[in-house]
């Protein structure tokens, strides 16, 4: 059991406050304003404001270095210091959740200041450095007009400067003694030689953004072309060789690396494996606890594994062997074009859980989903995921799906959909977005911190509700993926604690049955693995508090509008969020 929220109080300056509650929505207006014009990046992914600001925002690169971090930190202590003026018994009860999520954001920010050079610097992640900035430029950044176009190469032209800057801070982090095992280094090496390595005019920061300009009706093929002459100028000249200059800076790093796997090897390590814990799941469960967690619900899994796989004919062996063998015999044919048919299959199950949701769900979102292939330069180190649509209708919400091959199973293909687009992050996400009560703070999820225990465990909660709900009756060998998907998870809590606070090896975690992608993943994102299943239980535990304290009350797609409405919140602001509304459709007197 996780423990009821905590509630920071709400400090009232008499004479300072807010009288009116229109103070606090001026508030979280500016105050995200002044957050957003902070990230460039994040003002164009959620293109924020409008006219000539977004177009002159959307020319700029955050810079990479210790400064800007800082004043993040800053602005974040000066928010909530502004914020802890305002009475709460002045404020609507939707005002007093947003007062509290905000609260809790940004005291994490300032808690978690101390350990932020705890990162590395250059990492393979798909939201790492520098594969996350090339995918924010070639997927992220508009491509609807010749404006668009401009900024893109001006942006690109200030790609060189930020790997410049963050190698400097790279550098100062290794003078700390925080430099990343061998193998991270290696990884990373890889990546950056894959975005290194085509000829200029095929490098992906060409090519892919030429695609996407190409299927704009007012970018003319004079445009186009001369777009593709002064990105292929850049790239040759600026871009790739600052690529150079990171892999010279990891080649010497990896001299000097160890391949000791766990963030508890750092200064200060299990202080800082701690805070990320707290970050990701919002939670103060401990590296202990979460791992006993782990281990109860493998043992839970693999037996319910071992049950249905002997029902589908697989007895000898391990239920890891079996499983294996399973996925052999439902795989894909090695054929040419098969990563097209998969993909329209995935969209072909996207399309039936929309039908199948409606008994399910009062809210749908108005966004579109579709299914897209991550591209190949970082699908070997990613895993699947979401991006919610743009707000002006430009981009539809995505499930981004990694083909590396050369094996393709169909054993877990339905799980994945629903966790990334329907019922899961699509539904939770989109209609966060579409949400016109909420400040924007909270539509757009401007600031991170707390939110991946509730966005995972809701992608979580959405596979276990597809397998309540019978949506694999007529397909075994699919809950058999379901039911890996759970013990992938399971594993996940294990590993990840088992990693940075056990002293597990990287091949020990590989051994516990974990792919080397992601184990290796777990070791750029100490503690993010875990919010997964925390935040899945937190949900579940909640859905079965509500159903046996409202007993005939009780409705299934009630409790979903109570959870999707309140969207993506620390879990402790989500439990006190259920237990208002449990208490108030209780029977009064």
């Amino acid at each position: 059991m996780l423990r009821p929220l905590l509630l920071i109080p709400l400090l009232v300056f008499t004479g300072l406050e807010a009288s009116a509650a229109t103070g606090i929505d001026e508030f979280f207006e500016r105050f995200t304003a002044d957050w957003v014009r902070a990230s460039p990046e994040l003002a164009t992914f959620t293109q924020y404001f409008s006219g000539a600001e977004q177009v002159r925002i959307d020319s700029q690169l955050s810079p990479e270095t210790e400064r800007v971090r800082k004043e993040r930190v800053d602005r974040a202590r000066r928010g909530l210091a502004e914020l802890r003026r305002f009475d709460v018994k002045q404020l609507s009860a939707s005002q007093r959740l947003s007062a509290r999520v905000l609260e809790w954001q940004l005291d994490a920010v300032v808690r978690s200041a101390r350990f932020d050079g705890h990162h590395y610097v250059f990492n393979q992640g798909i939201g790492g450095f520098p594969a996350g900035l090339v995918r924010f430029l070639t997927d992220i950044h508009p491509a609807r007009n010749p404006g668009d176009v401009e900024n893109y190469l001006l942006r690109l032209s200030q790609v060189a400067s930020r790997l410049d800057e963050a190698i400097v801070v790279a550098r100062a982090a290794a003078r700390r003694g925080i430099i990343p095992p061998r193998f991270i280094l290696t990884a990373t090496i890889g990546q950056v030689e894959r975005l290194a390595a085509p000829e200029p005019g095929n490098n992906v920061l060409v090519a892919s953004y030429e695609e996407r300009i190409s299927k704009s009706p007012s970018i003319s093929a004079d445009d186009r072309r001369k777009f593709r002459l002064a990105a292929t100028k850049t790239v040759t000249d600026s871009v790739v060789p600052s690529f150079r200059r990171v892999i010279a800076l990891l080649e010497e790093q990896r001299k000097a690396a160890t391949d000791d796997a766990g963030i508890s090897k750092l200064p200060e390590g299990a202080a800082a494996y701690a805070s990320r814990l707290r970050g990701y799941t919002a939670t103060p469960l401990t590296a202990d606890q979460i791992h006993r967690t782990g281990l109860e619900k493998v043992t839970q899994v693999e037996g319910a594994m071992d049950k249905l796989l002997r029902e589908l004919g697989y007895r000898d062996g391990s239920v890891k062997d079996r499983f294996a063998k399973a996925q052999d015999d439902h795989s894909y044919p090695d054929a040419p074009g098969v990563r097209t048919t998969i993909l329209a299959d995935y969209e072909k199950i996207m399309r039936e859980a929309e039908r199948r949701a409606g008994s399910l769900f009062d809210l749908r979102p108005k966004a579109l989903v579709v299914i897209r292939r991550i591209p190949e330069y970082a699908e070997r180190n990613a895993a699947a995921n979401y991006s919610v649509a743009a707000r002006d209708g430009s981009r539809p919400g995505t499930f981004n799906v990694p083909l590396v091959g050369p094996k393709f199973s169909r054993l877990g293909m339905r799980t994945l959909a629903y966790h990334e687009a329907v019922p899961g992050h699509h539904f939770q996400v989109a209609l966060q977005q579409e949400d016109k009560d909420l400040p924007r703070f909270r539509a757009d999820r401007i600031i991170r911190e707390g939110m991946t225990a509730f966005s995972e465990g809701w992608g979580l909660y959405a596979e276990a509700l597809a397998m309540e709900s019978g949506w694999y009756d007529d397909d075994l060998p699919g809950k058999l993926g379901a039911l890996d998907a759970q013990l992938f998870r399971a594993k996940r809590l294990v590993v990840d604690t088992g990693l940075h606070t056990k002293g597990w090896t990287r091949q020990q975690a590989i051994d516990y049955g974990i792919s080397v992608s992601e184990v290796e993943r777990y070791v750029a994102a100490p503690g993010q693995a875990c919010a997964y299943m925390i935040g899945q239980l937190k949900i579940l535990e909640l859905r079965d508090k509500a159903r046996r304290e409202l007993g005939g009350k009780y409705s299934l797609p009630e409790f979903h509008n109570v959870v999707l409405r309140t969207g993506a919140v620390p879990l402790e602001v989500l439990e006190e969020v259920v237990n208002e509304y449990i208490a108030g459709k209780k029977p009064k007197g």
